[in-house]
């Protein structure tokens, strides 16, 4: 029994910093599109490569630092 409670409790963990890091990774991305004066979206439309770039560039960062911000 002890452990399924493990299993319940790790499984809890799990979700729960998926969760966290999910919503961070949102808010993160939202504050980049609020500070950065470009509308990358339209860009992207356009055929702009180089804002596809600095925008997965980015979007990379903001998850490297997330992830070793949760582990």
């Amino acid at each position: 029994m002890e452990s399924f409670t493990q299993y319940v409790g790790g499984t809890i963990n799990v979700v729960w910093w998926t969760i966290v890091g999910v919503v961070s990774f949102y808010v993160g991305s939202w504050l980049f599109d609020w500070l950065d004066p470009i509308d990358y979206r339209v860009q992207i439309e356009k055929g702009n490569i180089a804002a596809a770039i600095k925008l997965s560039a980015v979007l990379l960062g903001i998850a490297a630092i997330i992830i070793t911000a949760i582990r």
